[in-house]
């Protein structure tokens, strides 16, 4: 590091009065840091490495206090690095700080993916292996050790044995369908028997069926595989623990499963059913344009079914599909897969998960397993002028985030936008004749309690067009609208 890039760093720091994912502040005006295990492990086993800081004190605003003596310092440094598995090569900086106070850098390198974890070897693998979570040194979990063995023994979890499940309960209609599709498009599987298929393609392993057997034909995946299903809600909020105008925590919760086909479909209608419609009025025409594209919504369910985590360390844990007031959330176990990083995410062909899954999805044309999908929200978002959709990788979890953004306001000249119900007013209030609960009003309108009363009710009864059979319990379960 160039001198003037040190001291740039030391005012970073003394500027956002704190450590962060690649800095960590030491003091080491007494003595050398009996113990950087932690960080120069948590260092190298992320992609930007990290840069530890010696003599500044974080107790006195991040002033420079010096250290004791910067050979010695970076003597014992160097001598802890060596103690790593493997070995951590600092690159050592010196200058002088103000008042002739000598600051050290060593920077630490990010170790390749193939060598990671790093980790001090007087506390072993397990207890010595260290990630960086904000300013902290968090140790890594069993599943984080266990996703980067997965990765450099290329373990399948995909074609992984189902105990629970028996062949007897592949679906014969999709079996075939499937069987002959391989053999359609690849002429050298065309002449091999049918079992032979269904061994060689990974469906079935030892005369049962495997994961990627049962998730795609299984009569019912989830009686081998309880929690690999979606588990979808809408939160009438912005947050987790916002509640409805009963007080529900939810306005529609929804468990989801079948084969992953199923799943895929019924998350979509899910969403289809609970997301807002914006009715355009343009040159004396209509039209209704969903809240987020409905295209991007489904890359990123399938994405979620196709590229998730399958080990044993997470078939606990089920996909999660979260509607708030102003975002959807789909989140999946499994971070990014290998060395893959959130900026190569979909500029990248990278390494596939599950391979198996991926091919029988392919197959069935549930997914073209062309690395397509990222690019292809990224554009569906883009043409719906809804902000950048926000790929998250949260360790050991992914996390896809659409905004639907501010409400659309065109320009005066333009054409107006209305967010409406798709029947007209006076349908609506000709409906309400007859004294209306909230859910034959959701009913009417296909849409959920909370979106049909937030969107239609309540600026009907603000207006003085529908009334309320008991105004003065507005909340209470019996409640019924009527109109004059």
């Amino acid at each position: 590091m160039q001198t003037e890039d040190l001291l740039n760093l030391i005012k970073t720091v003394q500027s956002q009065q704190c450590e962060t994912q690649t800095i960590e502040v030491k003091s080491a005006h007494i003595g050398c840091p009996t113990r950087l295990f932690d960080t120069l492990s948590s260092f190298s086993n992320q992609d930007s490495g990290g840069v530890i800081l010696f003599g500044l004190d974080e107790k006195k605003n991040f002033e420079p206090v010096g250290v004791y003596d910067p050979q010695d310092l970076q003597h014992r440094v160097a001598e802890q690095c060596k103690q790593m598995q493997p070995a951590v090569r600092p690159l050592f900086s010196v200058c002088e700080a103000n008042q002739k106070m000598m600051v050290v850098s060593a920077e630490i390198p990010g170790t390749d993916f193939s060598e990671r974890p790093v980790y001090y070897k007087g506390a072993g693998r397990t207890k010595g292996s260290f990630i960086r979570v904000g300013a902290a040194d968090e140790p890594m979990s069993d599943y984080e050790l266990y996703s980067l063995d997965a990765y450099r023994r290329r373990v399948r979890d995909d074609i992984r044995v189902a105990e629970f499940a028996e062949t007897s309960q592949l679906r014969p209609d999709m079996i075939e369908s499937y069987i002959a599709a391989v053999k359609r498009e690849k002429e050298h599987a065309s002449k091999l028997s049918d079992q032979q298929i269904l061994n060689l393609m990974g469906i079935v392993k030892d005369e049962k069926p495997t994961l990627a057997g049962t998730l795609c034909f299984s009569e019912y995946p989830q009686a081998a595989f309880p929690q690999l299903c979606i588990t979808a809600v809408v939160v009438p909020g912005v947050k987790m623990g916002d509640k409805g105008n009963d007080r529900e925590r939810f306005s529609a919760n929804k468990r989801i499963e079948g084969t992953i086909k199923e799943m895929l479909d019924k998350a979509i209608l899910f969403v289809e059913r609970n997301m807002r419609e914006k009715t355009i009025i343009e040159g004396g025409r209509r039209h209704d344009k969903t809240e987020y594209p409905i295209d991007a919504v489904r890359e990123a369910v399938i994405n979620a079914l196709m590229h998730r985590d399958y080990s044993i360390h997470t078939e606990g844990a089920p996909i999660r599909l979260l509607m708030f007031n102003d975002r959807i959330e789909i989140w999946n176990e499994g971070g990014l897969y290998g060395n893959l990083t959130i900026d190569a995410l979909g500029r990248v062909h990278a390494d596939t998960r599950n391979q198996v899954l991926a091919h029988v999805l392919e197959m069935q044309k549930v997914a073209e397993n062309r690395y397509s999908g990222i690019p292809a929200i990224r554009a569906e978002m883009a043409s719906y002028h809804l902000p950048e959709p926000i790929f998250e990788s949260k360790r050991g979890r992914f996390v896809v985030t659409l905004k639907n953004g501010p409400d659309e306001k065109m320009p005066e000249s333009g054409p107006a936008i209305n967010v409406l119900p798709k029947t007209s007013g006076e349908e609506f209030t000709a409906f309400c004749k007859t004294p209306r609960t909230r859910a034959e009003i959701a009913s009417y309108f296909g849409k959920t309690q909370y979106y049909a009363m937030k969107t239609f009710v309540e600026p009907l009864i603000k207006a003085g067009s529908l009334m309320m059979a008991i105004p003065d319990k507005p909340k209470s379960r019996n409640q019924k609208y009527y109109s004059r």
